[in-house]
């Protein structure tokens, strides 16, 4: 009767052990994804007492088959210097979508980076920077040199390493990149 008694702890023991392994233990819940934001529009406004000029892109169909138009109004002048914003939308949506307020947010995790091609003669210098003291790069300075043509870049990156000496070294994701062509008069 013992020995029946004690098969029988047994027999439920191991069921309670195999139903207690046995069952599911791993979370269903899907990892949150932070979804890189659509970004259409990449408006670089500049400033000074000579005036001032918008560098644009606006890719209206977003990463459709569409390319992006990419403008420079008003003119660069040599010599000066310009106080810069930079803004970024998604205006697949009505109203749009500020992302700039997103990147200024997190902007630990976000910085632009402004490069000029070789014979182009700018320099910029970043006017925000995030929690840690590293550059963002939403407001910037812009100086002139000499009159001057070639490229200008601006590229806004996700998640780079901070600090950087650059974007070669930056690593991260490009959220957007666009080259504006630029003549310093």
């Amino acid at each position: 009767m013992k020995t029946m008694k004690s098969l029988k702890i047994y027999a439920l023991a191991l069921t309670a052990a195999v139903l207690t392994f046995s069952c599911d233990n791993d979370d269903d819940t899907p990892e949150a994804v932070n979804e890189e934001e659509v970004i259409t529009t990449l408006r670089v406004q500049l400033s000074s007492a000579a005036g001032s000029v918008t560098l644009q892109s606006v890719d209206a169909d977003g990463d459709g088959p569409d390319a992006p138009v990419v403008s420079v109004v008003g003119t660069i002048v040599a010599n000066t210097e310009y106080a810069g914003t930079v803004t970024f939308l998604n205006e697949t949506e009505s109203p749009a979508e500020d992302i700039t307020e997103e990147v200024e947010e997190e902007s630990n995790e976000h910085q632009v980076f402004f490069t000029a091609s070789a014979g182009l003669n700018v320099t910029t210098v970043y006017g925000n920077f995030d929690g840690d003291g590293n550059p963002l790069g939403t407001v910037l300075t812009l100086t002139t040199g000499d009159v001057s043509t070639g490229n200008f870049t601006v590229t806004l990156r996700h998640e780079p390493t901070k600090p950087n000496t650059g974007l070669a070294d930056a690593g991260g994701e490009t959220d957007i990149e666009v080259t504006f062509p630029i003549t310093v008069e």
